[in-house]
């Protein structure tokens, strides 16, 4: 509970005072000598954000939005009587409102965060008719933190946000060299992304797979190399939980398949069911990825690792967390400050995530018509009728010196040639 500021006390600074714009939000970050009570409320015509500080006073200068902000035209600040700090956003457009309070948190003290979101709207979700055209396989690649968060800041002042969006950016330019792939950023630029927003950028987009960058961090400075984590059982149960509780996201889609008109047994199916397959692709996926980092760098575990990370927790995309080293480890922070680590990071990357593809091609994927998994009881003859492809052809795709072929084994087919 804070302690409400007294007449007689003295003013608490208010030492800084940021903005962080985002493409659809803005943050407003309010640096404190102490915790204070604090109310904001919204005004129309025109649209205005007021904030009032009780006991505060301004010790900063007062930033000037960037025209790229989507929402903020001007700040302007004014001391009230009894010693209220008022600023005021004068807004381009409406916004919804979210404000509180943050502990100190080393680099920084006492922080009052006001967001400024896009106001929601309600959507009913429709089943798609499904297209018959082949798409690209889509990767969204998350940079950790960003804006007002910084992540763990390791030796020589490197920060995280920074070290894990350069790696994101040359892991993205990766993926989109390999054909019938796309993949594109969570978080272009310096800007904070809600947690859940990740995920749900990612659904939106439709995303085959979501990979979220990261350095880690530790009291003892020895600790090194990378690790890769998938979501824990416990962490998926809660979150099928907090699905079903919430109505609107229990309107949405799985798989294509409507939730809204389904009892809650059947949802709790549907879900189960779809996040078990989303986890299952999930470790083949990080399995792959870790073995790859294991080739480019030392690791810290040799085993895919779980955990409840928030960033994980879209049930319908299959989702990683790679912790790329300690940035706190001197030695490691020097190579993730190097750009050339950087990239042989994002190729370690990029390779498990082809890998996993080439095994795992999405139905309707470009990859899932010029790959093929042999099964049980076909032959070299039957897979090459049915791409309609010579037999000669198919074994030099494959590098192939006869008719003898291995279930699981995964197949070129030449010419991109659409399956009968």
């Amino acid at each position: 509970m804070l302690a409400a500021v007294s007449a007689t006390a003295a003013p608490v600074p208010v030492k800084g005072l940021r903005l962080w714009a985002a493409p659809e939000s803005t943050r407003l970050v309010f640096d404190l000598d102490a915790p204070l009570e604090h109310t904001v409320f919204t005004l129309r015509d025109p649209e205005r954000v007021v904030i009032d500080l009780e006991g505060a006073r301004l010790a900063a200068s007062v930033p000037l939005p960037v025209a790229e902000d989507a929402f903020v035209r001007v700040l302007r600040v004014g001391e009230r009587k009894g010693g209220t700090l008022r600023v005021v956003a004068d807004l381009k457009r409406q916004a919804r409102v979210r404000s509180f309070l943050l502990p100190p948190n080393p680099p920084y003290g006492h922080r009052l965060v006001v967001d400024l979101l896009t106001p929601e709207r309600k959507v009913v979700a429709q089943a798609s008719a499904p297209s018959e055209a082949l798409r690209d396989i889509v990767v969204a690649v998350d940079a950790g933190h960003g804006g007002d968060d910084p992540g763990a800041i390791g030796h020589g002042r490197l920060r995280e946000k920074d070290v894990v969006l350069a790696i994101a950016r040359r892991l993205v330019a990766r993926l989109e060299a390999e054909p019938g792939m796309r993949a594109f950023l969570v978080r272009e630029g310096d800007y904070y992304v809600g947690l859940r927003e990740r995920f749900e950028i990612a659904r939106r987009a439709r995303a085959d797979l979501l990979v979220s960058i990261h350095a880690d961090a530790f009291r003892d400075r020895s600790a090194r190399g990378a690790s890769v984590f998938v979501l824990s059982r416990r962490g998926a149960s809660s979150e099928a939980a907090k699905w079903l509780a919430d109505q609107e996201n229990a309107a949405d889609q799985i798989g294509g398949v409507s939730l809204e008109d389904k009892d809650e047994t059947l949802r709790r199916v549907l879900l189960d069911l779809s996040q078990t397959g989303s986890l299952e692709a999930s470790i083949d996926a990080a399995r792959r990825v870790l073995q790859r980092l294991g080739r480019a760098g030392r690791l810290h575990s040799r085993e895919v690792q779980r955990a409840g990370f928030v960033v994980l927790k879209a049930p319908d995309v299959p989702s990683m967390l790679v912790e790329t080293g300690f940035i706190t480890n001197p030695s490691e922070a020097r190579r993730l400050r190097d750009p050339r680590h950087q990239e042989r990071i994002a190729q370690a990357i990029a390779e498990g995530l082809v890998d996993y593809f080439r095994s795992r091609p999405p139905p309707g994927t470009r990859w899932a018509a010029t790959h093929h998994v042999i099964r049980r009881g076909e032959t070299l003859a039957e897979i090459a009728r049915r791409y309609r492809v010579s037999v000669d052809d198919l074994r030099a795709a494959n590098d192939l010196r006869g008719d003898l072929i291995r279930v699981g084994r995964v197949l070129r087919i030449p010419g991109a040639a659409v399956p009968n």
